[in-house]
């Protein structure tokens, strides 16, 4: 039995689960930059980084993905002013993914407000 040039075109472009590192641009009237790690798993996002923890869901097609997450945090900031500091944060987003690596824009909803983020993710452990 052959794939059909379809079959073999999402096998590539599929999302491989595995652990990723991940930076985030936060822009607009709210901004910030993080960096933490992330574990994609059948369609599940688990992650974190000093101050925040992050659980969610994805869904892929043709290289292209969707998802949305809560960001909790975990850890106070004494000292620090946090983008997300002290609320749970929903975040929907889109994007790319190729070659490993995750290219997404979304929307961060922070209290009212809407908090616009770019990020990557590059994977970086293959589960298998």
């Amino acid at each position: 039995m052959t794939e059909s040039p379809n079959e073999q075109s999402d096998a590539e472009t599929r999302v491989k689960d595995g652990l990723y590192s991940l930076t985030i641009e936060m822009s607009g009237p709210k901004q910030g930059r993080a960096t933490g790690i992330a574990i994609l798993q059948g369609g599940r996002i688990l992650g974190g980084d000093s101050f925040f923890y992050y659980t969610g869901s994805y869904s892929f097609s043709r290289g292209k993905w969707r998802g949305e997450m809560i960001v909790h945090q975990h850890t106070e900031a004494p000292g620090l002013i946090l983008v997300f500091g002290g609320r749970e944060v929903t975040c929907g987003f889109t994007g790319t993914y190729s070659a490993g690596q995750v290219d997404i824009d979304g929307t961060a909803l922070v209290g009212q407000v809407s908090v616009p983020f770019h990020a990557v993710l590059t994977l970086k452990v293959p589960l298998e």
